[in-house]
């Protein structure tokens, strides 16, 4: 694997100094990507999904027209606006819409097609309250403005990225290129790409699509405000050598000496630069007045920024550690910060769920592995601590984790890509995952079940064995990948996400917080919603879409997988039909409906079902499938 290191820097003075302006603000660059063409293209694209995905969670009802068959119309609320499209309705009650049918009329006349608009046309029947309104739609803005920078002449096509940019040379190149090439976002969420808080400049210099080289802010931290904690078999110091390299601590511990202050009681902590400049600065600016926080400057390594904006590879030194920071910017119903309480025992579930994993057969078998987070590091601010509630963002404003990197674990040959990456479609409209499939040689039926082996498997047996579930969107799980075809999967962010639902397993104390009381009839929507609706809904889609897999071949494969998991294990045959997954239906969950009601914190994170938003139950494609041993 080749790896380009990048020239050192040297930590800068701890005293105070200027800060340097947002990247690129004063740039006219930072606005090119904003032109007619490109915005109409975002605008299409836009409203195409906002009708698709308000259709299926049942908030907009699209009457079919009359003797024009598979052409269904929209009027507005105030029966201003008409839109007229093509459709097919597919598996899940999934709304195929064809984006360049979309006709637009105002008032009898045509128009254009406006994003924005569409919104506050709808917003009545959205449910959008006037308050979340001018909010939601400066989330729409971004998520077009970002549309419109992916909308690049020399974006890399399926194929290529199929392939790897480099063949395959440099595993840690290929998979990065991957990851800033993503350019949906959320499949379910209309508003995906908010990032409320970025300017034009943070953007170039921080969004994913961008891919720019970043390089993290250090800070020293007063020990006696701060908790580290660390998987087991590893310590601080041994971590941060690891991590930084002796040159980088050296200097470090220098710049607090020369301040005239003693290294040993400082943890050395990364920020992301944004949370430096916007949040830490001036927010905790108390502390760093009364040096419990100290700026070091920039650490030496060059990252480059994940799908959840807030995570940075590696891209110096790819087996280092993933690093995970604190960001203050709301994005996909959330303020993305990190709490240092929740630090504190994160290194211990991972300990926690990495043993289990290893020991067991089924998921050994699957060859399941987890990228366990490995370190944690929480400041604790005294004021905002006792200012505000539990939960609250002012809580989580500096805190920190560390990931391991998949790239020590791959074998010769292999290659990784984000699972977000099968729902990825190139300016063509070649779906990543069909390019895969040709790549492979495989039928693409046999593809998908080495998928399915690879990555649904493992989560019915933990499910089934243990009550576990994950959080396993495509951002959140690897593909390992030989030639196209899927080998094995890597489930990342575990301890903010998992849950056991149930009391099959004993959990040690500090883990505790993860055993969550979920109604029995909830449960298996882990399966249901995350993974059929909220992922394999938009695959098979897309396959059927291209000619590659008929959605029925798709979801017999779903099925078949199922039922050999089941026919392996009649030791769970109980909750087989306590959690049906062949059953008629289920209850449909819906995600966006959950960002309309609250679009700065969607769910109680300590309760993720007691705010879940509900619209009847939606059909079970499996359920025409169900083994005749099984009955009903």
């Amino acid at each position: 694997m080749t790896r380009t290191a990048a020239p050192a820097a040297t930590p800068a003075a701890p005293a105070p100094g200027p800060e340097t302006t947002s990247p690129g603000t004063t740039s006219p660059g930072t606005t090119a990507h904003l032109t007619p063409e490109r915005w109409n293209r975002a605008n299409r694209h836009l409203v195409r999904k906002a009708i698709a995905e308000f259709s299926h969670e049942r908030i907009l009802q699209p009457l079919e027209e009359t003797g024009r068959d598979g052409m269904f119309r929209l009027t507005s609320d105030d029966g201003r606006a008409v839109y007229r499209f093509r459709a097919t309705v597919l598996a899940l009650q999934h709304w195929n819409v064809a984006a360049e049918s979309i006709e637009r009329t105002l008032d009898g006349a045509g128009a254009a097609l406006d994003a924005l608009d569409f919104i506050t046309e709808f917003a009545g029947t959205l449910g959008i309250n006037e308050q979340m309104l001018p909010v939601y739609l400066e989330e729409i803005s971004s998520t077009l403005a970002s549309a419109a920078f992916k909308d690049a002449p020399d974006a890399p096509d399926s194929g290529l990225l199929a392939a790897g940019l480099t063949g395959g040379a440099d595993p840690a190149a290929d998979f990065q290129a991957v990851e800033r090439s993503m350019t949906e976002g959320h499949p379910c969420f209309v508003a995906n790409n908010g990032r409320l808080g970025f300017g034009s400049g943070d953007y170039l210099a921080y969004a994913p699509e961008a891919g720019a080289p970043i390089r993290l802010e250090w800070i020293a931290v007063r020990a006696d405000r701060t908790r580290f904690t660390a998987v087991a078999g590893m310590d601080y110091r041994r971590h941060l050598h690891k991590e930084l390299g002796a040159a980088t601590l050296a200097a470090f511990e220098s710049a607090l000496a020369a301040a005239g202050l003693d290294p040993a009681g400082y943890y050395y902590l990364p920020v992301h630069p944004w949370q430096w400049r916007n949040k830490l600065s001036v927010t905790f600016a108390a502390d760093v007045a009364n040096r419990h926080i100290v700026h070091l400057g920039t650490g030496e390594d060059t990252y480059q920024a994940q799908q959840s904006i807030r995570t940075f590879f590696n891209r110096s030194k790819p087996s280092r550690c993933y690093v995970k920071t604190a960001l203050s910017v709301v994005n996909m119903g959330f303020m993305r910060g990190l709490s240092p309480e929740y630090m504190v025992a994160t290194p211990a579930i991972n300990d926690w769920l990495h043993g289990l994993v290893s020991a067991d057969p089924a998921l050994q078998a699957a060859d399941f592995r987890i990228l366990r987070e490995v370190a944690a590091i929480g400041y604790t601010n005294r004021y905002y601590d006792a200012a505000a509630p539990k939960g609250s963002p002012y809580r989580k404003m500096l805190a920190a984790l560390w990931r391991e990197s998949p790239l020590d674990q791959l074998d010769n040959g292999e290659q990784l890509a984000t699972m977000a990456s099968l729902l990825h479609t190139d300016a063509a409209g070649t779906p990543f995952a069909s390019a895969l499939i040709s790549r492979s040689g495989l039928p693409a039926r046999q593809w998908l079940r080495r998928y399915l082996e690879a990555y649904l498997v493992p989560l019915l047996h933990c499910f089934y064995a243990y009550d576990l579930a994950f959080m396993p969107h495509g951002e959140n799980l690897i593909l390992v990948l030989r030639d196209g075809v899927p080998q094995r999967v890597f489930m990342k962010d575990i301890a903010e996400e998992i849950v056991v639902m149930g009391e099959k397993v004993e959990l040690p104390e500090e883990v505790s917080r993860v055993r969550v009381q979920i109604p029995a009839e909830e449960k298996v929507l882990s399966l249901f919603t995350d993974v059929f609706d909220c992922f394999f809904r938009f695959l098979s889609a897309l396959l059927h879409e291209d000619g590659i897999l008929d959605q029925q071949d798709f979801w017999a494969e779903v099925a078949e997988t199922v039922a050999q998991y089941q026919d392996a294990h009649p030791e769970f045959a109980g909750d087989f039909a306590a959690s049906d997954l062949f059953a008629e239906d289920f209850v449909l969950s819906c995600l966006n409906r959950l960002q309309l009601r609250n679009n700065q914190q969607m769910l109680d994170l300590s309760d993720p079902s007691g705010g879940l938003q509900f619209s009847g139950r939606i059909p079970n494609p499996l359920a025409g499938f169900r083994p005749a041993s099984r009955g009903h």
